[in-house]
Formats: structure tokens, sequence, C-alpha cells
């Protein structure tokens, strides 16, 4: 079981990012969150296999078509037994 902190840079608001996450996640069977920060970037907590762990951190690196994504920082953080995946 992996669990990550995800923060993604650039133009992500406003462009359906959250959602998307949302419905990405589902599609992977990872659990998490997902909000806006006040400084303009996205944060995501994500948890569950390490392959599907690793294939949201790869769609956090493209996001939906109508974002700009410019950076994504990534760090290891310890599982919370999170069970599904939610807009914070």
């Amino acid at each position: 079981m992996a669990s990550k902190h995800i923060v993604v840079h650039g133009q992500v608001q406003g462009v359906f990012f959250r959602q998307s996450a949302q419905d990405t996640a589902g599609d992977l069977g990872v659990a998490g969150w997902v909000r806006n920060r006040d400084d303009g970037s996205v944060e995501m907590i994500v948890e569950g296999e390490d392959n599907a762990v690793e294939r949201m951190i790869a769609w956090a690196h493209e996001g939906p078509s109508q974002a700009q994504v410019t950076g994504v920082d990534v760090t290891d953080t310890d599982p919370q037994g999170l069970r599904s995946f939610d807009q914070a």
C-alpha cells in the first residue's frame, strides 16, 4: 500500500481538476481526497496499491485537458486507511 501527498502547480483551478481527479481515482481504485489551495495549486492525498498510486501521479502531471500543469510535488505520507476519494 502506497500513500502520497501530491501538490499540482499551474493553471489547475477552474478547469475541473478536482472532479477529474475524483473520476480518475475511482477508475484506478485509489482512495484519498483533493482540494484547491489558496496559492492556486491543487493538493491531493492518494492511497492504494503501488501501481495505481503511480498511475494517479502520472495523471496529475497532465490533469484534465483544460489544465496547464507546470509542476508536481510528491512526498510519501503515512497511510490513513481512507476508503473513498472525496473533494475537500
